[in-house]
């Protein structure tokens, strides 16, 4: 299952990795990541795994779902390990990345939409700047 990350695991992850004095180089190397590579995934433009954000969770030394979710956690849970997770919390983050997903694909969606119907208005607009006469469709009356 892939989470993409939108703004919120990124920041979230760049914040943590702030907080413990942490630079991007080093980051990428306790991950085995290029610095690149691990910019991208501060600056939201990389898909992440569960596996690969588990890992990002463990060198931080938080729990999964501080970086995953938006709501206040209750301290136990932010205290604990993210191997330490019970049957419950794992559930409640599989459900939390899976609505997270549904509404990325969602915007993706709508998003390709939009770009679909401003190419089409841009084309329009070309095609009478250059005095092309366009053909209407017919609807049926």
């Amino acid at each position: 299952m892939s989470i993409l990350t939108n703004r919120g695991p990124a920041e979230k992850i760049r914040l943590q990795r702030l907080q413990r004095g942490l630079s991007q180089e080093n980051m990428a190397d306790l991950l085995n990541l290029s610095t690149t590579a691990y910019g991208d995934i501060e600056r939201g433009k990389t898909d992440l795994t569960l596996s690969r954000l588990t890992q990002i969770a463990q060198v931080l030394d938080v729990a999964l779902l501080t970086l995953l979710t938006d709501e206040a956690i209750p301290a136990q849970v932010i205290d604990e390990k993210p191997e330490a997770l019970t049957i419950h919390e794992l559930e409640t983050l599989r459900l939390t990345v899976e609505k997270q997903q549904v509404e990325v694909d969602k915007l993706r969606l709508e998003a390709d939409y939009w770009k679909r119907k401003y190419d089409e208005r841009i084309a329009m607009e070309v095609l009478r700047s250059m005095g092309v006469e366009q053909k209407r469709e017919r609807i049926g009356f």
